[in-house]
């Protein structure tokens, strides 16, 4: 494992990723005076701090999760914000909406956070811009060789034949309630699927952010607004994985159930002996994503958090000869929450 070096542009302290110059954190774990927001997931965006800066179209999302009332920066993809001489942009991450990268230039160095990122076509976001930077701080939730995506295109082909297939009963796609359900829907369309999809509340509760967007998604509806006495036989169903085996599911008794999840790579067929269908599909990126993201940022120094950092951050240093470590403290140790993959 390694520290990063003291003369760095970023630091490590005690609230997270810490710019000295500019005085700003990056994803804090704690309360700080200014947060850079890579994305709206939960363990990245904590309430409390006394300012925000985000991409613009996360905000929807943000004040939904943090409270209406924060004080809030959006910015467009990279649009330059400096602070006490330090160059600061964001640039689209492709994980989700609004989601992004953080870069920051300064004494003629660039250092770039990756925040959680994919590859993948994703007609629900901005698609994944590639950075050049001297160093690179990167997740590896992925960071194994076993994790190879196909395309999402032959995925999702699949959940709607399972679909199709069970025109007696519901089927219950559970899937993460911010960023995978959105990602689901505007795949659905993507596929020419115009019928109404019937959502969880919690799923319910962050699509305006999406429509706002102008993301384009068949119509929906909450599961809670249709008479107790219609038939829910052929129709969709979107919940988030916590819903499964909750009183939210008795009146779906009878449902057919499958989970989208990068996790089902190696979980499918646990799942699938439950009775749920896996289907592999993540924000995250892969192992081949990973490793292309490095190369192409040309970092002289590449530093591994969450997941798999180990293993990817030796095939980068001995395969291919590319400064490569797991960041130490407190960045590498925070257990991965499996709730945005």
């Amino acid at each position: 494992m390694a520290t990063l070096p003291r003369d760095g542009l970023l630091q490590l302290s005690p609230e997270g990723l810490h710019c000295p110059a500019a005085d700003v954190w990056i994803d804090p774990w704690r309360p700080v005076p200014r947060a850079l927001i890579t994305h709206a997931h939960a363990d990245h965006a904590r309430p409390g701090s006394g300012e925000y800066w985000a991409v613009a179209t996360s905000e929807g999302v943000l004040r939904r999760r943090l409270g209406a009332s924060i004080t809030l920066h959006g910015l467009a993809y990279g649009e330059i914000l400096v602070r006490n001489g330090v160059r600061i942009s964001f640039h689209s991450a492709g994980h989700v909406l609004g989601s992004a990268q953080i870069l920051l230039e300064a004494g003629g160095e660039r250092w770039l956070v990756s925040g959680d990122f994919k590859r993948q076509s994703d007609p629900s976001c901005a698609p994944f811009e590639p950075v050049r930077t001297d160093v690179l701080i990167s997740e590896a939730t992925f960071g194994l060789p076993i994790y190879q995506w196909r395309p999402s295109g032959e995925v999702v082909g699949e959940m709607i034949a399972w679909w199709r297939e069970a025109p007696h009963c519901p089927s219950v796609l559970f899937c993460y309630a911010f960023g995978k359900a959105q990602r689901l829907l505007a795949e659905l369309h993507a596929a020419g699927v115009e019928e109404e999809v019937l959502l969880h509340g919690a799923v319910q509760a962050l699509i305006d952010p999406y429509r706002i967007a102008a993301v384009p998604m068949p119509p929906t509806q909450p599961l809670s607004q249709l008479s107790t006495t219609e038939s829910l036989a052929g129709r969709l169903v979107l919940a988030p994985p916590a819903a499964q085996g909750s009183p939210w599911m008795r009146r779906l008794r009878g449902a057919q159930c499958g989970l989208a999840s990068g996790w089902m790579a190696v979980r499918g067929a646990r799942r699938r002996r439950t009775g749920c269908r896996g289907f592999v599909l993540s924000d995250h990126a892969d192992w081949g994503a990973l490793l292309a993201t490095a190369r192409q940022s040309e970092a002289q120094q590449v530093y591994w958090t969450h997941g798999h950092a180990e293993p990817i951050a030796r095939y980068l240093r001995e395969v291919e000869g590319i400064s490569s470590d797991v960041l130490s403290g407190n960045a590498a140790a925070e257990t991965r929450r499996d709730d945005d993959d």
